[in-house]
């Protein structure tokens, strides 16, 4: 099931970058362009935007820690410690600096590690992520996070559930979510993403992300979904007055997946980017 879905073309690997061991899955050659996904998904997701760049870039997508196929410390899941992870891979792969693509949970995590290693960074997309999101959208944010943990007794169960959890993204990501994102095990299929890593990285994502963004001294590009739930247009309108000087995207009809949503609106946006 899923043999034609278009991350299993892609070369995966685990990789010991001193910290911990991550799976990435790579393609292409040319400058780093690394893409970190949202909590609870994994590398996989990136798949469309890895195939419009790889013909320029050496693209790599990360499962980051708790998450896929990469370890699962018991600790360590607040934004320094997914920051540092960061910038132990570009180091260990040795191809820095690198554009950082970051949906969610990654987009959070990216312009932290260019807050804190500029010199390891070129640019930063951070896809539907800002400072100033509302404490309620977090608390239905963690629900949604915290209820994920259950078996399901087939791939197909796990797509129809997957399907009404997220009703915008299309069929053929929600199969990439269910065959990349789930492992058979005795009671059924359940995530590869750690329950006690989502639950601690949910609750980690409330601290205050301005610091980083006023830190932070490489160019970036804000996209958001024209109808997300995550990123409000006040999130969005107070994140612009703290940091006038980074272009802004909102891409119409997609919600917070826009990279899923959208994969090319998304593409092109970053393109004009990191050319202009």
């Amino acid at each position: 099931m899923g043999a034609d879905l278009p991350y299993r073309r892609l070369a995966s690997r685990r990789i010991d970058i001193g910290r911990t061991v991550l799976n990435i899955r790579e393609e292409g050659e040319g400058p780093l362009m690394l893409f970190l996904h949202g909590i609870t998904a994994n590398s996989a997701v990136f798949a469309p935007l890895m195939a419009d760049f790889s013909s320029r870039f050496r693209t790599v997508a990360v499962d980051q820690r708790g998450h896929g196929l990469s370890d699962k410390p018991q600790a360590g899941y607040e934004a320094d410690d997914y920051a540092e992870d960061i910038a132990a891979l570009i180091r260990t792969l040795d191809r820095g600096p690198a554009i950082l693509i970051g949906h969610s949970l990654g987009s959070r995590n990216s312009v932290t590690a260019a807050a804190r290693h500029p010199a390891l960074v070129r640019s930063v997309v951070a896809i539907d992520f800002t400072p100033f999101i509302e404490p309620e959208v977090f608390d239905a944010l963690e629900a949604r996070v915290n209820a994920g943990d259950q078996a399901f007794e087939s791939l197909e169960a796990v797509e129809a559930y997957l399907a009404r959890r997220y009703p915008n993204i299309p069929e053929g990501a929600i199969r990439t979510r269910a065959a990349s994102g789930y492992e058979r095990g005795a009671d059924g299929y359940r995530p590869l993403a750690s329950p006690s890593a989502m639950a601690q990285t949910a609750n980690g994502l409330r601290a205050d992300l301005s610091p980083a963004y006023r830190a932070v001294t490489r160019p970036v590009l804000l996209v958001r979904g024209g109808e997300s739930k995550l990123v409000s247009t006040d999130a969005l309108a107070k994140t612009s007055a703290l940091r006038p000087d980074m272009p802004v995207v909102v891409v119409p009809g997609a919600d917070h997946y826009v990279n899923e949503v959208s994969p090319d609106v998304t593409s092109r946006a970053i393109t004009n980017f990191i050319d202009a």
